[in-house]
């Protein structure tokens, strides 16, 4: 008789269709989202799982880790963790691990591509010469980007992705952390105020969550002021959303660049009706080269904490028990 699979719950489907085949493949696998009865289904078989997969989109619900008392391990996939209910995950005593490092080139990308667009207007350019409106007027004048400042507040793994890009640009970067980050080359600000007074283009790659809700506010961005660019390719809930469309209506901003927003899939209807930001569906990610990446580590993490008990990337909530 062939020796039984692990069983597996897969919360929902994976950004990547592959993945969800590659599971199927390994192991035991029920996607939770596909039972008629969600609820009925964890109550009469959660007790079975061991192992949990799911994304930093989808998260893990304290009532999804409430009903499984065997879990040991959860693989998600992405690097945002803030979804993943901590407390209830630390109670069970599961360990989590996640994907950072595999996307920090192509998150850095879309970041210069949105503060390239917001500056250069390349979206709205885009719109101008559709509706024809090149034959009866000119397109307005936008802002240059080489050779200005450019405040990064988040300076781990993925800001200093976003450093290196600015090079090319000529930039001057600054940045604030919790604290400064060692033989770091770039200045480095006392706080998120200060950075945002000194910068002109604003890029955060901050970690979501509760530590840093909505540290992004109407006193933030008067600071970075009328000529200030904003870019959010971090969490939403970083940036006040509501403030920032204020600040974006009243000109008291020039311009934002957001891949990510509080409510996903809905962003704060006031954005919508503005042409001075771009907004995009939270793809900063999402490439071929990237998510296949992401998802060989989804796989390898929960491979190696079946083999050995260690993942081989752990949130650090996790790995500092």
């Amino acid at each position: 008789m062939a020796p039984s699979r692990p069983r597996v719950l897969q919360y929902g489907k994976m950004p990547l269709p592959q993945l969800d085949a590659e599971l199927a493949q390994a192991y035991d696998v029920q996607i939770l989202s596909e039972q008629a009865d969600p609820q009925r289904f964890l109550a009469e078989q959660g007790a079975q799982f061991e192992y949990a997969v799911t994304s930093a989109a989808m998260g893990l619900p304290a009532r999804v880790v409430d009903a499984l008392p065997a879990l040991k391990f959860v693989s998600s996939f992405g690097v945002g963790f803030d979804a993943l209910d901590k407390d209830a995950l630390l109670r069970r005593g599961a360990r989590v691990g996640y994907t950072p490092g595999v996307l920090d080139d192509c998150v850095a990308d879309m970041a210069v591509a949105l503060l390239l667009d917001s500056a250069r207007g390349v979206s709205a350019a885009d719109r101008f010469v559709r509706r024809g409106d090149w034959s009866r007027q000119r397109f307005g004048v936008t802002t240059r980007v080489s050779g200005k400042r450019l405040g990064i507040f988040g300076m781990g793994r993925i800001g200093s992705t976003v450093a290196r890009r600015a090079q090319g640009f000529d930039m001057e970067v600054g940045y604030h952390n919790r604290r400064p980050v060692e033989d770091a080359p770039h200045r480095y600000l006392d706080s998120l105020l200060e950075l945002a007074r000194w910068c002109d283009f604003l890029v955060i790659t901050a970690a979501g969550g509760d530590n840093t809700r909505h540290l992004v506010n109407a006193e933030v961005l008067d600071a970075l002021g009328p000529q200030g660019f904003l870019v959010n390719v971090a969490r939403g809930s970083v940036v006040d959303e509501a403030a920032l469309a204020e600040a974006l209506r009243s000109g008291r901003i020039a311009g934002a660049g957001l891949d990510v927003f509080e409510d996903e899939p809905r962003p704060h209807a006031d954005l919508l009706a503005l042409e001075n930001v771009v907004l995009a569906p939270h793809v900063a990610s999402g490439t071929h080269e990237t998510r296949r990446a992401m998802a060989d580590l989804v796989l390898q993490n929960l491979q190696q904490f079946i083999a050995t008990g260690r993942p081989a990337a752990e949130v650090p909530w996790s790995a500092a028990r």
